[in-house]
């Protein structure tokens, strides 16, 4: 019954989507407007089948309907029923169900609340959101089926992958593919604007929320899943470049590049086709990532599912490229005439400039990342890229956008003069060159660390003296105190303090980057019961191992208690677990966060549990909290740009 409702269902929806693509296409060749209600309806109907199959799927999987092959494969009785709803995205199948329904949902979003505006552009937006919708149906459809049935049917299931039973299996997915899934709404705004030949700001406009939402989910989807490896792989990194990160990262590139560039077209008509561009490449890129991590050409520790959709896939891409371009390329007569650069010290070429390094980033990270393929096929010979790779050719590039983020936002528009240079960035370069000195004379010396806290220091005080400036006028013009003023500012132009505060965000990130990366402590040891480890600050007292049987595993853990400076800690318990379906434990570390740093423990191995002897892997990570405070900072300043909080002025706007 199950079964035949989902699939049944997903078949509809898809009768709904070549429905949805036809309309419009009538619409243009008969001229008549029922057309675009038609399309309207197609993606609502759409919407309710989805939802129905999707509902389908996540009660198979609540009430362990072992009939069904995926439900079979992905949980078993014993599986604690929130993990059991986060089967629907932990595998090949579920995955793309979750991903139709996220973008079926953005559809009928952008159907309900534009079904008064734009009555031009909205049949060919929605009919892009089909094309997309219809692909998408048809894998799940036909190619990878999550209501296919198993005879017989087994009394319990094989359950999910162990590293995947964990909270953050709840938020990571889901965060992740809202923000890619989010970046159709500016691509179907693009390319309709491409078939009218409607080529301004517009589409712009009516999407900037839209992108900033969706840059916002990807940027906290990704800071979750460096949550997740954090604290759930035991090996006290959050970031190894490996080909899933990678597969994530890359469109949040071309969406941040794009989140700047638009600006420019907006203020002077600028850079229309290398907006056109970076959106179709930020939208190319998520379905890049899906055949990337879906079709087993890679190896990653990531890539929990694998299936025979790759081929469908890059099959899909090619279509998005060549369709996408050549679109471009049809309307390349109505894009000439754009204004040029006056000046190459102005806000233009800097946001330009951003937008070279975030490209040549993501070059850069899209050859590493596929490198190993195009060695095999083409030489028949195995490699590996590595994090020395991406590191070498990503962190100057990286330091060259934290100087842009400082200079972008304050210089002036067409032309800089001498005194808005002088007045903008002589007293924050001041005092980021101080601040420097201060750090090399208490002994950072490294060069490569020290640029980067001094280039950080430079953005904050550029920010900060920015908002005082600002602050001043309130007081000057409206007697505005500081708490009063910030307010006033924020809803006059929510866009661009949200973006400070966002860049705010970004300078604790990479400083919880740059001090992790470079000042951490690692030291490995097998201790005997009541023996101390000293590593660095911390002395760790081993107090024995314990074992205790689990619904889903049986786990072995170790007790070690901290000090810290001569002062008790407490006892931190890192452990291993041992699934009957698993050859290898699963580790699960633990740590203690302060401000400074993070003591990180990995219980490695151990004799017989009555021996009382373990191996215990100490790590200390300085700065890593920071990151995760910046990931909050990031959500603050991107509520602020998005949020309606009053009335901005003209020129705010």
């Amino acid at each position: 019954m199950i079964a035949t409702l989902g699939h049944s269902s997903i078949l509809l929806a898809l009768l709904f989507a070549v429905w949805g693509i036809i309309n419009p296409i009538l619409g243009a060749r008969y001229h008549h407007q029922r057309y675009s209600s038609f399309t309207r309806w197609a993606i609502l109907a759409q919407f309710v089948l989805v939802t129905l199959a999707a509902t389908c799927l996540i009660y198979a999987l609540i009430t362990t309907d072992f009939s069904l092959r995926y439900v079979a494969f992905n949980t078993t009785r014993a599986t604690p029923i929130y993990y059991r709803v986060t089967g629907l995205w932990g595998a090949l199948e579920g995955s793309l169900m979750l991903w139709e329904w996220i973008l079926i949902i953005f559809s009928g979003l952008v159907a309900w609340i534009y079904r008064d505006r734009q009555p031009e552009s909205m049949p060919w937006v929605l009919m892009i959101f089909s094309i997309v919708s219809a692909f998408f149906l048809c894998v799940i459809a036909f190619v990878s089926n999550p209501f296919e049935t198993i005879s017989p049917v087994p009394l319990d299931g094989r359950g999910l992958n162990p590293l995947l039973e964990d909270a953050n299996m709840m938020t990571h997915p889901p965060l992740l593919y809202t923000g890619f899934v989010g970046l159709t709404v500016p691509y179907a705004f693009a390319m309709a604007a491409l078939i009218r030949g409607k080529l301004d700001a517009a589409w712009i406009v009516a999407t900037r929320r839209w992108t900033i939402t969706a840059w916002f989910f990807l940027t906290v989807g990704n800071l979750v899943g460096a949550w997740w490896s954090y604290h759930v792989l035991g090996w006290g990194g959050y970031w190894a470049w490996d080909p899933v990160e990678n597969a994530a990262f890359m469109p949040w590139l071309p969406a941040t590049a794009f989140l700047h560039s638009v600006q420019v077209q907006e203020r002077r008509g600028m850079l229309k086709v290398w907006n056109l561009s970076l959106i179709i490449i930020a939208f190319s890129l998520t379905i890049f990532g899906t055949f990337l991590t879906r079709s087993g050409i890679l190896s990653s520790i990531h890539a929990f599912s694998s299936g025979p959709v790759g081929s469908v896939f890059l099959v899909f891409l090619a279509f998005v490229l060549l369709g996408s371009f050549g679109l471009l390329a049809f309307r390349a007569d109505r894009l000439k005439g754009q204004p040029e650069l006056d000046s190459m010290v102005s806000r233009e070429s800097a946001f330009l400039l951003n937008n070279i390094v975030l490209v040549s980033a993501l070059f850069t990270i899209f050859l590493g990342t596929i490198f190993p393929l195009l060695s095999e096929a083409i030489a028949g010979t195995q490699v590996s890229v590595g994090a020395p790779y991406f590191n070498s050719v990503t962190v100057p590039l990286f330091l060259l956008l934290v100087f842009l983020m400082a200079i972008g936002p304050m210089i002036a528009w067409r032309r800089a003069s001498w005194d808005n240079l002088k007045r903008n960035f002589f007293f924050p370069a001041t005092g980021a060159l101080l601040f420097g000195v201060a750090l090399f004379a208490w002994k950072v010396r490294d060069f490569l660390p020290l640029l980067g806290f001094t280039l950080l220091a430079f953005v904050v005080l550029t920010i900060a003296y920015d908002t005082g400036l600002a602050l001043q006028a309130r007081r000057r013009i409206a007697g505005e105190g500081i708490i009063h003023g910030l307010i006033t500012l924020a809803r006059r132009n929510q866009r661009r303090y949200g973006g400070l505060v966002v860049h705010l965000g970004v300078v604790l990130i990479i400083l919880g980057i740059a001090g992790s990366m470079t000042y951490s402590i690692e030291r490995e040891a097998t201790m005997n019961l009541k023996e101390h480890l000293n590593v660095g600050h911390y002395l760790i007292e081993f107090e024995g191992l314990k074992g205790s049987q689990q619904p889903t595993h049986f786990r072995v853990e170790g007790s070690f208690r901290v000090f810290h400076q001569g002062e008790p800690w407490g006892v931190l318990s890192p452990a291993l677990k041992f699934f009957p379906n698993q050859q290898s434990p699963v580790g699960r570390a633990v740590h203690r966060s302060t401000i400074s740093e993070d003591l990180y423990l990995i219980l490695s191995g151990f004799s017989e549990l009555d021996k009382n002897q373990a191996t215990l892997k100490v790590l200390v990570r300085p700065l890593v909290i920071w990151i995760w405070m910046g990931g909050f900072v990031i959500a603050l300043g991107t509520l602020l740009a998005i949020l309606p909080l009053g009335k901005r002025s003209s020129e705010a706007a």
